[in-house]
């Protein structure tokens, strides 16, 4: 009993982290979706069918695609608690034969974190389809781009959110002018609005406001964000309870039977009014489903999954459902839905509360944005970068400056360039769905190939998740005139410099593997050269795994002289998110491994 009182609060404790780091980026979504939604021609279908009819395509998109898919499916293919796009490249690279990846050798295998404790029989025979994409160059190489899209989609998201986020936040600055408090507001938040009214009469002041916002949020990074981190969960727990509340309000004031578009005939009766205007909105409706950033090597998929079905998907659906009841009274203020549907005198402490949760949702996408970036430095896809770890002992806390001031440049350069919230809205909307549709085209592999599973389960996950994607992907392509262009072109440029940089990277390794030499060589024609052994220990850096690097013989040909012991030192990377500390040095003699490698065996003197 005691075991287990144990395991629930480290649960519990897991979970209330994790409303920090994992769902800011998705529970500060209800800010601009409906607003984004009933952008162009669905403006003119203000009836309650069509209002209701939102709600569900919203209630339904979450419902399926973040509680099943993400919750249920996707969370389960963690690589030894890691989450993400290049976890499941990693989980297919170690079960079959797709790798691309640099200086892999057999004594990778005997790691003990190398497979799970939960993997599946690995001796299954190999199915056609395995053996048709192993032996297949092409099929592997799409496969990689495929990872690196995703990857890139990652980084065009962390770009985007702090733009749109913290521009939403601020939008509420606007709105206020627009409001009329009642009597029961204090004398300050009146003089406050005055004020306010003053300030910002050119909606110029609130986008400089916004890029000030961004740049401190930048500069924090560089500070370090640990003195505050403590206060990201108990603010996104606020900000959802909040809104929560306020959603709950609108229902009984406005519209208490809208929770009849919980029913999917709403759905149906929505396109069916609407039509080609219907699924053009599915571009902004998507906004609902914004990545979940699940730092796994923090937390556990068991607490994220307690967070998400106990809090953060009912303080969802209560608050577009309370939106939508809003709405269906007052669809003049479609403009500021979210806003305009806040009790009078709670508007000022939800602003405030918005601008915060919109800090913090920012705040975790860039960490992520640094995770993806660390992975793919350490698989050879992206060029040298300084890692730092803030702080030492906390594992995954790092931070790249390089990448931090380039992203707080491409966010400025958005938010100055689009000035429009809906448009960066559309752009994000765009990164996420790709990134989503990216996922649903692994999955699969993963089901079939490393949990061993039948061909048809995934078939038919392909089906069920890849039709609703691919017409939420479909609808979001017609925002690339609208701000989705800017997606189009980051991802582009992010994915040829990884791709670039990988290429680059296994013509530089295949050369040296193809121009190794063999220590017997060395040994044999030692005399011949007149090689004078000199008192000392000599390091030399390598690339190679196993056998001598053709730079060696240089220097010996042109120098023939070296010291008494030789060390070959190579530093690798093996695709798994951590290694043992026991098991971080392989230790061996150069001619061993030389005649093992000839046998394919290449097994370690001794591992430490």
């Amino acid at each position: 009993q005691a075991d287990r009182r144990d395991r629930c609060t480290h649960v519990l404790f897991l979970a209330y982290q994790s409303f920090g780091l994992a769902f800011g980026d998705l529970s500060i979504s209800p800010l601009y979706v409906y607003k984004c939604a009933f952008y162009g021609g669905l403006r003119h279908y203000e009836t309650e069918d069509t209002m209701f009819g939102a709600f569900s395509l919203i209630f339904w998109t979450i419902t399926l695609l973040s509680l099943i898919k993400y919750m249920v499916f996707v969370l389960r293919a963690d690589d030894n608690g890691e989450g993400g796009i290049f976890a499941l490249y990693a989980l297919l690279c170690r079960h079959t034969r797709f790798s691309l990846l640099l200086n892999q050798q057999a004594a990778d295998e005997e790691i003990s974190t190398y497979y799970g404790p939960g993997d599946a029989n690995r001796s299954l025979p190999s199915s056609d389809f395995k053996r048709l994409i192993e032996h297949n160059k092409r099929s592997k190489t799409a496969l990689l781009l495929l990872v690196l899209a995703g990857t890139s989609m990652v980084i065009t998201i962390g770009v985007l959110t702090p733009a749109v986020s913290v521009s939403s936040s601020i939008d509420g600055l606007v709105a206020s002018t627009n409001l009329k408090h009642s009597k029961q507001c204090c004398k300050f938040y009146f003089d406050f609005q005055i004020f306010l009214l003053f300030v910002f009469a050119c909606s110029g002041t609130v986008v400089m406001i916004a890029c000030a916002l961004l740049v401190g949020l930048f500069v924090l990074q560089h500070r370090g964000t640990n003195k505050v981190a403590f206060l990201f969960a108990p603010i996104m727990i606020l900000w959802l309870f909040s809104i929560a509340t306020v959603g709950l309000y609108n229902i009984f004031k406005w519209n208490p039977s809208v929770y009849k578009a919980l029913s999917p005939h709403y759905i149906y009766k929505f396109f069916r009014d609407t039509g080609k205007e219907g699924w053009l909105s599915l571009g902004g409706i998507l906004l609902c489903i914004t990545a979940i950033f699940a730092e796994l090597g923090q937390f556990s998929a068991k607490s994220v999954r307690f967070a998400f079905c106990c809090v953060v998907y009912p303080c969802l659906v209560l608050q577009y459902m309370g939106q939508a009841a809003f709405l269906s009274k007052n669809f003049s203020a479609l403009p500021t839905s979210f806003y305009s549907s806040i009790p009078n005198p709670f508007f000022w402490p939800v602003l405030m509360m918005a601008m915060l949760a919109a800090m913090v949702a920012s705040q975790a996408v860039i960490f992520a944005t640094f995770s993806i970036v660390k992975q793919c430095y350490a698989l050879g896809c992206f060029p040298r970068v300084k890692i730092v770890h803030k702080p030492r002992w906390v594992l995954g806390q790092i931070y790249i400056p390089e990448i931090n001031w380039l992203l707080m440049v491409l966010t400025l350069t958005v938010t100055i360039g689009f000035r429009d919230t809906r448009h960066i809205a559309f752009a994000f909307g765009l990164a996420c769905m790709s990134l989503a549709f990216v996922t649903t085209w692994l999955m699969p592999l993963i089901i079939n190939f490393v949990w061993n599973r039948h061909l048809v389960f995934s078939i038919l996950f392909t089906i069920l998740f890849g039709t609703i994607e691919l017409v939420f992907v479909a609808s979001s392509w017609t925002k690339i005139p609208h701000g989705g262009w800017i997606t189009i072109l980051l991802s582009l440029l992010f994915t040829f410099t990884t791709y670039v940089w990988h290429y680059g990277n296994r013509r530089k390794y295949l050369y040296d593997q193809h121009n190794k030499v063999p220590m017997n060589t060395i040994l044999t024609r030692g005399p011949s050269l007149g090689i004078v052994k000199v008192p000392g220990i000599g390091l030399i850096y390598t690339e190679l795994a196993s056998g001598v690097p053709a730079t060696f013989t240089h220097f010996l040909t042109n120098l023939p002289a070296f010291y008494q012991v030789v060390v070959f030192i190579c530093s690798k990377t093996v695709p798994i998110p951590y290694i043992p500390q026991k098991e971080r040095y392989l230790i061996g003699r150069v001619l061993e491994y030389t005649r093992q490698a000839q046998d394919n065996t290449n097994k370690p003197i001794s591992m430490l």
